[in-house]
């Protein structure tokens, strides 16, 4: 981390501003250090703030002894009763094993030409703009941006180039370390491993905040998009996607499939995900269309045309693929579905509901893919 960008982080319990003990520096990068308060400490660990609670938070013993810390700070640990969200620490850590595993493996993933291709066009559809070529100017009109669940830190370090500002990418597993081993060179980026139920910023402080594909992946994906959501200044935007309620006969795949797969190995489950991935890369070789006239309401499946892996892939299973991934890559998407704990699908009804509870009349969904809901909306001033 960069010393410079400590005014932007706050203790997740308290609030309070934190003060920085370096303990080892590389250039302008502190590479290991104490955060401190009066009443608690969070270490700078390989260059990356760890302001985790309870469950979530290692007793840090090898930093502990290797600085000779244990003396200074008695045991050196949070209180891990603390915090407002004590509760859901013990299933959030199940579902953490998932991305640890996934984001070591993938560390360049979104940084390939082919991948920055697909997944910035992506985006451009999620936030309702005509193309990619619009992201620079979008992120341009932004001076403080929150991200939560970076992963590789391909769309941080695309943030960071160009929005007028800083941005703060906030991940709970150890996908921080792979985003801050890919944007550290970036001066304006800050990349901290926290709980995004605690997170270590002020409140009403960032005019832009974005959790892609993330809040469904806790366990209540409401409470999670509220705990953003204050961190967001009045007039501000907040984009968020989450998995939508698909039909019948998918909706039951996904879930016959998890409860077989979600208590493996990460190994394992990459091996069982295989057949799964082939099926979605031969269904895609096809290249066939089918004609519907009347299609099938109760599945969720609408008449017109329809690509064959698509129609499979929406409505039965998800055995994604893209020709612009690798095998690896493209057995990830499907790991990634199949393997956290939690995954929860809604509706666009339950996620206007959300919205309509704080408030919020200016909002948009824009149909970025029938697998989810993608939502920009402007905090009332």
């Amino acid at each position: 981390m960069k010393e410079a960008l400590l005014r932007h982080l706050r203790d997740p319990i308290s609030g309070e501003e934190l003060k920085l003990e370096t303990l080892e520096t590389k250039g302008d990068e502190v590479i290991s250090g104490l955060l401190r308060n009066a009443e608690r400490w969070y270490p700078v660990i390989e260059g990356v703030p760890r302001l985790l609670l309870g469950e979530l938070r290692d007793g840090y013993s090898q930093f502990v002894e290797r600085f000779g810390l244990e003396v200074a700070l008695g045991n050196g640990t949070a209180d891990r009763s603390l915090g407002e969200h004590a509760g859901h620490r013990t299933e959030q850590r199940a579902t953490n094993e998932t991305f640890s595993d996934k984001w070591r493996r993938f560390r360049q993933y979104g940084f390939e030409p082919k991948h920055r291709e697909f997944l910035h066009g992506w985006f451009a559809q999620k936030f309702g703009l005509e193309s990619a070529e619009q992201l620079p100017a979008f992120y341009g009109a932004k001076k403080a941006i929150l991200e939560v669940g970076p992963g590789s830190g391909f769309n941080t370090e695309f943030m960071a180039k160009h929005c007028g500002g800083f941005v703060v990418s906030v991940d709970v597993s150890a996908a921080a370390l792979t985003t801050y081993e890919n944007t550290r060179h970036l001066p304006n980026a800050l990349v901290v491993q926290a709980d995004l139920m605690d997170l270590p910023c002020p409140d009403e402080y960032f005019d832009f905040a974005i959790a892609d594909g993330v809040l469904h992946h806790t366990p209540d994906t409401r409470r999670a998009m509220r705990s953003i959501y204050r961190k967001v200044k009045p007039g501000g935007h907040y984009f968020f996607y989450v998995y939508r309620q698909m039909g019948a006969a998918r909706f039951f795949s996904d879930q016959h499939i998890r409860s077989a797969f979600a208590d493996l190995e990460p190994e394992l489950c990459y091996r069982a995900c295989e057949g799964i991935t082939e099926l979605g890369r031969e269904l895609s070789r096809l290249g066939a269309r089918v004609e519907l006239t009347k299609g099938i309401p109760e599945l969720g499946i609408p008449p017109g045309s329809h690509d064959v892996q698509r129609l499979f892939y929406y409505n039965f299973l998800k055995c994604f693929w893209n020709d612009a991934f690798d095998w690896e890559t493209n057995n990830m998407v499907n790991f990634d579905w199949y393997h956290p704990h939690n995954a929860w699908q809604h509706s666009e009804i339950e996620v206007r509901g959300w919205l309509e509870e704080l408030g919020v009349e200016d909002f948009a969904f824009h149909p970025a893919n029938p697998n989810g809901i993608s939502c920009l909306l402007r905090k009332p001033a």
